[in-house]
């Protein structure tokens, strides 16, 4: 650097010319935050994956990086200067965004700032991810102190694309707009802000980004991505455990900072169901990590049938000296028939015994019942529906047991049983009636448990011990006692 100087430069000189050069390094940092954009890894898959889906949900605990993420892409297509590496999707032309909050001010504080710079410091305009080079114009909001309307932004292809700031407060009517390429909610929205969002990108099938911290429990807008499936829709789910910008000690100190009731929504992104949820236990209760099942522990297979929704099945352990039941196993997968899903899951034992439901007694139109299809696959299909031992089948009394074992700490998930905690997370009630979606693991996890007594030990553990219960099996199947 310094062989191009002037020999003749004293070394004050040398020193002011070296201090203006620092001067101007920093000033064109903070001026293109854009290009310093590093996201970790949650964060890249969200951009990802809107190379594919057109609404997608970014769903965060607190101070995580949700909305940092969001401001980085807005930035991007804004400007139309992608990273090399960048897999998200891509605009090569200008184009208009709407983004906003809440309220003016949390759009201005939030939205705003990431976007452009502090509000109250006009004069670092231009030091959020929109470069301070591409910002041609900018309009201020009536009312609002330091809060801007809109923001002009060169974009690379020599157009202008045209950034529109908003809030839900305002109402539906003040977030139509002509046509426009995407729309980033910060923060969740109100139903009618949301579609009235995705009607302004119709035309250009534009992006519809939503971030946010789950605290306002089942809304519509989080049923539409977590109980509603599309081909075009995606969920993010970002934990603090994948904000690496916190050591593990700090971690522990912010989950412990919040009260039981929001831990999980503000540290996980999971929603705050409230009272709502049926199972409102705090995760790290119930998950350990996967561990060898010990020889003497009995094992069993529950199956929940489906087609439009998933056929789930799941493998529990039973420690009986104990009585702690472990979720060891889960499989889920919709619109295939019993032969793919036996094949699936005959790799946990063809000894296994099955547990399932009533509807698998109902014939098919091939004119034989589901847990008779399953049977002629190989698996071991117990011989009546799952009942209690006294011939119920409560649902409220199968939800409950369960409930009472992980209270007790008598219900443990293996921690690769995503599905079945995915499941547990939104397990709700609605007016005090159980919402039956997206409880299929759920379900078969409790049809097992309800023929506990049927469990077995692997035929290859030594010493070998059966137990047998309220039935035995033959070389052929299963027969009552």
């Amino acid at each position: 650097m310094t062989s191009s100087m002037p020999a003749s430069l004293s070394s004050d000189q040398l020193s002011a010319l070296l201090e203006r050069m620092e001067r101007e390094r920093t000033s064109r940092l903070r001026t293109n935050r854009l290009r310093q954009y590093r996201p970790y890894a949650k964060q890249a898959e969200f951009h990802r994956v809107g190379a594919g889906k057109r609404e997608r949900l970014f769903m965060a605990g607190n101070q995580l990086g949700k909305t940092v993420a969001g401001a980085a892409e807005v930035a991007m297509h804004l400007t139309g200067e992608y990273p090399d590496d960048w897999e998200g999707r891509r605009f090569d032309h200008a184009v208009t965004w709407i983004a906003g909050s809440e309220s003016a001010e949390l759009t201005r504080d939030g939205v705003q700032r990431l976007l452009v710079g502090p509000p109250d410091q006009e004069e670092n305009w231009g030091t959020g991810f929109i470069p301070q080079r591409c910002i041609a114009n900018r309009t201020r909001r009536m009312g609002v102190a330091n809060a801007l309307d809109s923001v002009t932004v060169k974009h690379v292809s020599g157009g202008m694309s045209s950034l529109l700031l908003k809030s839900y407060d305002q109402g539906r009517s003040k977030w139509q707009a002509n046509t426009v390429h995407g729309v980033w909610f910060d923060e969740e929205p109100p139903e009618d802000v949301y579609f009235e969002g995705i009607t302004r990108t119709n035309a250009t099938q534009g992006a519809v980004m939503v971030t946010f911290t789950p605290l306002k429990g089942m809304s519509a807008v989080v049923a539409r991505y977590l109980l509603e499936e599309s081909e075009d829709r995606a969920v993010v789910t970002m934990t603090i455990e994948d904000a690496e910008h916190y050591s593990p000690e700090e971690r522990a100190k912010i989950i412990a900072s919040y009260p039981a009731h929001e831990r999980e929504a503000r540290t996980k992104g999971i929603p705050s169901l409230g009272s709502g949820l049926i199972f409102p236990i705090i995760e790290e209760e119930i998950v350990i990590d996967p561990i060898p099942i010990p020889y003497h522990w009995v094992q069993i297979g529950g199956l929940d049938f489906g087609w439009d929704h998933p056929t789930s099945a799941v493998k529990l352990a039973w420690d009986r000296d104990n009585d702690v039941v472990y979720v060891t196993n889960t499989y889920r997968k919709r619109e295939a028939t019993p032969v793919i899903h036996a094949a699936a899951v005959k790799p946990w034992g063809d000894w296994l015994p099955w547990a399932w439901p009533h509807d698998g007694n109902n014939d098919t139109a091939a004119g034989e019942n589901l847990a008779s299809q399953y049977g002629a696959q190989g698996l071991s299909m117990l011989p009546e529906r799952a009942t209690f031992e006294d011939g119920s089948n409560s649902v409220e009394a199968g939800l409950m047991d369960m409930l009472d074992r992980m209270q007790t700490g008598r219900w443990k998930v293996f921690s690769n049983c995503t599905e079945w905690l995915e499941e547990r997370r939104l397990y709700h009630r609605k007016d005090g009636k159980v919402v039956k979606e997206r409880d299929d693991t759920l379900s078969a996890s409790r049809y097992a448990m309800m023929m506990l007594r049927f469990a077995m030990t692997a035929p290859n553990s030594e010493p070998r011990r059966r137990y047998q219960g309220n039935g035995r099996r033959s070389s052929t199947g299963w027969m009552g006692a």
